[in-house]
């Protein structure tokens, strides 16, 4: 989906807090406890109704599930995947996320905060990988439907985990190489992907690993060259999706830390737009990326493409002013053209189930700002809002 004609369009990046009650069953069936399946579904199907009905009433134009069932937006693919029997280890995510030998007093901080947090279920791949969620997609795709009947929104989108990002989460112990491991991804995701395809929704693919991981790959010339494997894989998973139809988030990690060793987007930008998907959601708001835009200066956004940057930070209970929410997407458009932007955000509100950094409340705010400062950028952009 291209942004709108004459107004800026508002969506965001896929996850949000789950409601209390089916937090709880998200959380059991994630850990493996029995779960009575049809009160997850009826869970399931009022969960997004509820947040569909909060994005709408909110401003959002392009509205997603919020993510309701996954555990997180990552590893809720290991029901869905055979070959992931392995145990995961959090340290070694974290380590490929952040060095933080310079700030010892953060790294104790940042223990006590996931320690505090519901634990969440990591795996390896440790055998062939082949899809087997057919059911559980279109289960996703029926409930995304069913609560967007009569609801005014300009699309709706659903996300799902690039071939990367898994093997971020879920490290390769079974293929011959890195290479051969995100192959066998690709193939077995292609299937989600078609399935939201053929549904009519916009496909977003969650690709954090196309920036956050490059503090753990030891230069920036080791973490182009995974990059470059990475696209290569979602490339090919998304042969038989029109680029129009698709979006890519990339991320630096969803967490308030130091990012002192977050990869440059200029030093990226180019891999980046090798990526097959239309839309380019990137964080802009946060104090380490907001003066991103600039790249944007040097860097031509090829024809066909355009740019979804954050202007909430995902990672903070400040809600911004529809102002700077709108000088935001402003700079943004002067360099790219106003009809190359929507209106997103930095990462989820919903990261990982039950570990919300903002408060819901604080959320919705967030997104009535958003749609507030999209109608004063568009007003500017245009001379009149619409």
């Amino acid at each position: 989906m291209q942004p709108g004609t004459r107004r800026i369009l508002a969506t965001h990046s896929g996850s949000l807090p789950r409601p209390a009650g089916f937090l709880a069953l998200v959380l059991a069936r994630d850990a493996g406890e029995p779960v009575d399946e049809a009160q997850f579904r009826a869970g399931a199907q009022a969960a997004v109704r509820e947040t569909v009905r909060r994005q709408a009433d909110a401003g959002v134009d392009v509205i997603g599930d919020g993510e309701m069932t996954k555990p997180s937006y990552a590893t809720y693919v290991k029901d869905r995947l055979t070959g992931f029997g392995g145990e995961g280890s959090v340290e070694q995510i974290v380590g490929s996320v952040m060095a933080l030998e310079e700030f010892p007093d953060f790294a104790e901080k940042l223990a006590q905060f996931m320690a505090s947090g519901p634990t969440m279920t990591l795996t390896s791949c440790d055998g062939p990988v082949r899809y087997v969620g057919q059911a559980a997609v279109q289960s996703d795709i029926e409930n995304l439907k069913a609560a967007i009947e009569g609801v005014p929104a300009a699309a709706a989108f659903m996300s799902a985990a690039s071939p990367g990002v898994i093997a971020v989460f879920s490290p390769n112990r079974y293929y011959a190489s890195q290479e051969e491991y995100l192959a066998a991804l690709a193939e077995a995701m292609r299937e989600e992907y078609e399935a939201i395809h053929r549904a009519g929704l916009v496909l977003q693919l969650d690709c954090p690993d196309l920036a956050m991981t490059a503090p753990g790959a030891g230069s920036l010339e080791n973490f182009r060259a995974q990059m470059e494997l990475s696209v290569k894989a979602l490339n090919h998973a998304l042969a038989n999706i029109p680029a129009e139809a698709a979006r890519i988030h990339v991320c630096w990690g969803n967490l308030e830390m130091p990012r002192t060793t977050d990869v440059e987007l200029k030093d990226i930008i180019d891999i980046l737009l090798t990526a097959k998907p239309a839309g380019l959601m990137l964080m802009a708001s946060n104090g380490r990326h907001a003066h991103e835009w600039k790249v944007f200066r040097d860097v031509k956004l090829p024809d066909g493409k355009y740019l979804i940057p954050g202007v909430l930070d995902s990672t903070t209970n400040i809600v911004e002013h529809p102002e700077v929410v709108a000088d935001r997407l402003i700079r943004y458009a002067e360099v790219v053209g106003r009809d190359n932007v929507m209106a997103g955000t930095d990462c989820g509100f919903g990261t990982a189930a039950g570990m919300d950094v903002v408060a819901p409340t604080v959320t919705w705010a967030k997104f009535r700002s958003q749609a507030e400062g999209a109608k004063i950028a568009s007003a500017y952009l245009w001379g009149s809002a619409s």
